[in-house]
């Protein structure tokens, strides 16, 4: 078997569910264990950074013979639950297919990236430069790992492994959660003179949430994400079915493209609670940020995307420029300095109860990668 594949299937059957996500849950103290096993048997000097506890990221460093420039592999060890799967730590391969909880988001793009850098260093290291190979923990909720990693080490350019189906993605959305409070005022269901629906209210605010929807996805897209969304997430109000709710929350997610500002959602929805106080003197409703990510992009005639077209090309692919839907710590890279862009394998079932990666994409973008780095380095 490759060693590239084993390792992937080492990968898969550590449960690494993100904690945050899942209370309880181990993390990534385990899947870190198996990396910076992995980077010490290939030759590199590995750094074991803890972010949280029992929640390291783990650098590896690949030191060329004569000084070039700094090249990072990144990707995120952490996966969402496991609910609705049937033995989800159990890798299986079946028609070339790969099976587990994050064979494709993202231990695919995480093994490709590390056998690259085993092979590189295997293969007589880099002539020129230093290969940078960093495993951060918390992608899947809040990025603390990607964080922290930008905080201690620079390069001049980064691959975050993320699934994009071989595709070079140079550019994501962002996202934007805001929180919705409306009041109501509690009373007897007998005596609606008495009481005001705090849930019907927040009725009306979903109505003015599904026309500004509506405009967004009608507006011209950006040429590589599309366009804009936001969705109801999650709704909660009422006491009891006799009684007028007198509070109702709606929590709401907001996608934004490159150039729309982390603070635009939090004001169309502040416009949106406005115009109804206007019309109603007794509506009361408040909108909170409460947490988000900007969008990014890299220019389409960059080098680095220039430089891993080459260089999948000469892996035997076939390169096209795309962008992503999904957020990723790319965007923690490129707005700290470092320009980055997605690049991994296909597969499906992204957060869902099958999911599996292409077993020819993950040895792809391992070969893919090797050659980029002893070029761009």
């Amino acid at each position: 078997m490759d060693p590239c594949l084993k390792l992937l299937r080492d990968l898969v059957a550590i449960n690494s569910v993100n904690p945050t996500l899942v209370p309880g849950a181990p993390g990534e103290r385990d899947i870190a264990d198996r990396i910076v096993t992995e980077m010490r048997r290939s030759g590199l000097d590995v750094s074991i950074e803890p972010v949280a506890p029992d929640r390291p990221n783990v650098v590896g460093v690949l030191e060329g013979r004569a000084p070039g420039r700094t090249l990072m592999f990144c990707g995120h060890t952490d996966t969402v639950g496991v609910a609705g799967m049937t033995d989800p730590f159990t890798p299986v391969e079946r028609d070339g297919r790969l099976y587990g909880r994050g064979a494709q988001d993202m231990k695919g793009g995480v093994a490709a990236m590390l056998s690259a850098a085993a092979d590189i260093a295997s293969s007589g290291g880099l002539t020129k430069g230093r290969l940078i190979v960093a495993a951060v923990v918390d992608e899947e909720h809040s990025s603390i790992g990607a964080d922290a990693l930008v905080t201690k080490w620079r390069a001049d350019a980064a691959i975050v492994t993320e699934p994009t189906d071989l595709a070079i993605a140079i550019g994501h959305k962002g996202f934007a959660w805001v929180r919705v409070d409306v009041e109501g005022k509690a009373a007897h269901g007998s005596r609606p003179a008495e009481g005001q629906d705090a849930i019907l209210r927040l009725g009306r605010v979903l109505t003015r949430l599904e026309s500004l929807d509506a405009r967004l996805q009608a507006q011209p897209p950006h040429a590589l994400v599309g366009t804009g969304s936001l969705h109801a997430s999650i709704i909660e109000g009422g006491r009891e079915l006799s009684s007028y709710p007198d509070h109702a929350t709606l929590q709401m997610e907001r996608r934004t493209l490159p150039g729309e500002p982390e603070s635009k959602a939090l004001v169309e929805v502040q416009q949106i609670l406005d115009a109804l106080a206007h019309e109603d003197r007794t509506f009361r409703g408040t909108a909170t940020a409460v947490f988000g990510r900007p969008a990014y992009e890299v220019p389409a005639d960059h080098e680095l995307p220039r430089a891993l077209t080459s260089a999948l090309a000469h892996a035997g692919g076939q390169p096209r420029i795309a962008g992503a839907s999904f957020w990723t710590d790319a965007a923690v890279l490129g707005h700290a300095g470092i320009p980055s862009i997605l690049f991994g394998p296909g597969g499906a079932g992204l957060h869902s109860a099958v999911e599996y990666v292409n077993v020819r994409d993950v040895l792809m973008c391992r070969d893919a990668l090797i050659e980029l780095a002893k070029r761009y380095c």
